[in-house]
């Protein structure tokens, strides 16, 4: 009877030990095996539900503002403005911020309802593909912002002879590619089962039940950690750096810094998605050693820099609107600030003038790098 027990519980502690989850199902359901105190339970208890309604709410903030103002950028890029190849970058970068906000709502329902999902395996699999795959697109298309800022400022002739709309689409794609084929995991590992009553969304690196295959999980599991860390937050961050000081270097040695705005705007967007995303990437790391951090670290933290993380999809719209413009001037719709923000990185636009105030028409001319 014993040796029964104790193999059913190390089944379900190999489980839980590599059944790493994007959205927090990684140490909740085998709660019941390590802890006997029952006011420590209670207390736990409390303090999950906690995060629990605190994730909820982030991700339904991130949701509503991230449909809304990607939305609104998508629009008025597609229908109002003329397509340089900054627009292009800004479009994309759009794009897969909504195309993520647009299945959130599936995982708001999932936390809400105690982490019991009940849209099928099929999109367990896409839900977590879709963080991944706003993750890369979003850093890849980052770091080629910075290269190209980087490359008209060192090699301006060389810019405007090979610079073009036609190679901008053409590295989108790749960009688009490659994010899918690192997000890819996602639909090999990603699984659902009944646990407690729930049936719950989660990684399965071992790719079985059976405790045997535990040593090939966890390399699987470190592996796609670690890859995602290097190929998503290390090296863009290295590229990234290395472009704006060189950037920085070049403007103040040869006094071109006119206008501050359109910087300004890529480096918030840029220092904004490193700080929602590197708490991420830090507590999936410790993820991989969880047998050395304690539980209760990992069991309430992952929900929420998870939920910081998602966060970062609604961002960029509201940095357009608030630096898109002095905070002073009040009386400029929501709509002019995002225009206003998106056509400061080039010098022509089809928007009307006379769908916009003044200070349109003024900040169209502060340009620099374009």
């Amino acid at each position: 009877m014993m040796d029964s027990f104790a193999k059913r519980a190390m089944v379900v502690m190999e489980v839980a030990d590599n059944y790493s989850d994007d959205y927090l199902d990684y140490y909740d359901w085998n709660h019941n095996f390590t802890t006997r105190d029952t006011h420590r339970e209670e207390s736990a208890k409390d303090f999950k539900s906690t995060v629990q309604i605190l994730a909820v709410l982030i991700y339904s903030i991130t949701c509503l503002l991230g449909l809304v103002g990607n939305g609104l950028v998508i629009a008025m890029i597609m229908f109002k403005m003329k397509k340089s190849v900054s627009i292009i970058w800004f479009l994309n970068l759009a794009a897969a911020d909504f195309l993520f906000n647009v299945f959130l709502p599936l995982n708001i329902a999932y936390t809400a309802m105690n982490y019991h999902w009940v849209f099928g395996r099929g999109m367990c699999k896409v839900n977590s593909l879709l963080l991944n795959l706003n993750l890369y697109t979003s850093v890849f298309l980052l770091t080629t912002i910075s290269f190209d800022r980087c490359m008209l400022v060192v090699c301006p002739v060389w810019s405007q002879n090979h610079r073009n709309t036609k190679s901008a689409w053409l590295l989108c794609a790749l960009i688009w590619t490659l994010g899918f084929f690192m997000s890819s995991p996602s639909l090999v590992f990603r699984d659902t089962a009944m646990v407690q009553g729930n049936v719950i969304c989660f990684n399965n690196f071992s790719l079985s039940r059976s405790p045997f295959d535990h040593p090939l999980g966890e390399l699987r599991h470190t592996t796609v950690t670690i890859a995602r860390f290097l190929v998503g937050f290390i090296v863009p961050l290295t590229v990234i750096s290395v472009c704006y000081i060189i950037i920085i270097v070049r403007l103040k040695r040869n006094r071109l810094t006119k206008s501050k705005k359109p910087m300004r705007i890529i480096i918030a967007i840029i220092v904004t998605f490193f700080l929602c995303w590197c708490p991420y990437h830090v507590f999936y790391l410790l993820e991989t050693q969880h047998h050395s951090v304690p539980r209760p670290v990992l069991e309430f933290g992952v929900p929420i820099v998870t939920a910081i993380a998602v966060s970062n999809s609604c961002m960029n719209p509201v940095l357009y609107v608030f630096l898109g413009q002095d905070f002073k001037k009040f009386k400029m719709t929501v709509l002019s600030r995002l225009a206003n923000a998106l056509s400061e990185d080039t010098v022509h636009s089809t928007l009307p003038r006379r769908s916009f105030t003044k200070p349109w028409s003024m900040t169209e001319k502060e340009t620099i790098l374009s």
